[in-house]
């Protein structure tokens, strides 16, 4: 198949800019990345996160890897802080974006639960989620999984093999972003401007809660398996983004413990 001109520069724009999303979710962390000696590590990966409150304040988490989206975008200052007799994960964007990234390769059929916490200080003016030019947020979880490629549209896969092109890393199947937004109702599934393979689901909007740190739970097989309209595969890859930079704002958010569990747990911080 071949592509005009100028459908080939437009894939190219698009590979670049969802390969940068994608990657934040663990492209790196695919299982081809794991030595197939490594038991002891991947039997580590298949456990648990690694909890920022393990981990001493004044650097970053042990386990979780910086990714800057692209050098010419401002990075993210992620550190560990204390607060509540706690350490937790602070964010600040300035006009910036960038996350970070922890390798997994989990069955969430088996351990379908996400448990975690957030707290923002205030909205990105601006920002919405559902457009392309201010598609900001204070806070995301940002889950990726493995999956049969074979199944993509011809659009991805032109997306996707160009991507890998471009990066040397083969994307993930599919992308799962839990998101705070200011505009859309909690509940509303938004689709990446430039591909289906990455879902939004909005869990929290509006200003109601900003300056307090809040809990959630969800079960990521039943959500992945209503949104994308399959059952998962294994999830490779779980990230935080506090991301400011197309609005030129500013963002400040604390990330409490992130957890994968087999049954729905009390609380998540």
């Amino acid at each position: 198949m071949k592509l005009r001109p100028s459908r080939l520069a437009t894939a190219f724009g698009h590979c670049l800019l969802v390969a940068t999303v994608l990657a934040l979710a663990g492209c790196a962390a695919s299982r081809s990345s794991v030595p197939a000696d490594a038991a002891a590590k991947q039997a580590r990966l298949d456990q648990a996160l690694a909890l920022f409150s393990a981990n001493p304040a004044g650097a970053l988490p042990a386990d979780w890897a910086p990714l800057t989206l692209t050098r010419k975008k401002k990075p993210t200052e992620y550190t560990l802080v204390e607060e509540g007799g706690r350490t937790v994960l602070h964010a600040k964007a300035d006009q910036a974006s960038s996350g970070l990234r922890h390798a997994v390769d989990i069955d969430v059929n088996r351990k379908p639960w996400l448990a975690w916490s957030w707290k923002t200080s205030a909205l990105v003016p601006g920002a919405d989620v559902s457009a392309r030019e201010t598609d900001d947020a204070p806070v995301r979880i940002v889950l990726a999984f493995d999956g049969d490629h074979d199944k993509l549209s011809l659009m991805d896969t032109i997306l996707f093999d160009t991507a890998k092109l471009l990066t040397g890393h083969e994307l993930p199947y599919a992308t799962l972003m839990y998101v705070w937004d200011g505009k859309a109702p909690v509940g509303s599934v938004i689709a990446n401007s430039r591909t289906g393979r990455i879902q939004m689901l909005v869990v929290q909007s509006g200003p109601a809660h900003v300056g307090q740190w809040q809990q959630y739970q969800r079960n990521v097989a039943e959500d992945y398996e209503r949104i994308f309209g399959e059952k998962p595969g294994r999830l490779i890859g779980v990230g935080v983004l506090t991301d400011a930079d197309n609005t030129l704002q500013q963002a400040e958010s604390w990330y409490g413990d992130i957890r994968l569990l087999r049954e729905p747990a009390g609380a998540a911080r």
